[in-house]
């Protein structure tokens, strides 16, 4: 079992919450079609799964703070580009 201490740092930590899409690009493998799918329009969905699968027995909690980070993200930036759109028309 891989822990995730192991293999990343803080550092990795810290850029995956600022600049989710550009550390998955430079951080990741590239994958098929859901991989890009997840790139362009769920990234933080996208690192939610991917820590699941790799690190759910070794670092449970962080794999639970990654879901609610990715919920909660996704949930307000998609509210942003709404208010946002209603205000230009």
């Amino acid at each position: 079992m891989i822990d995730f201490w192991q293999v990343h740092g803080i550092w990795f930590i810290i850029f995956m919450f600022i600049f989710p899409r550009l550390t998955l690009l430079f951080a990741t493998v590239w994958g098929g079609p859901l991989w890009w799918i997840g790139l362009i329009f769920a990234p933080r969905l996208m690192v939610a799964i991917l820590a699941t699968f790799a690190y759910w027995h070794t670092n449970t909690i962080l794999v639970v703070l990654t879901w609610i980070w990715a919920l909660g993200g996704e949930s307000t930036e998609k509210k942003v580009i709404t208010v946002k759109r209603g205000k230009t028309r």
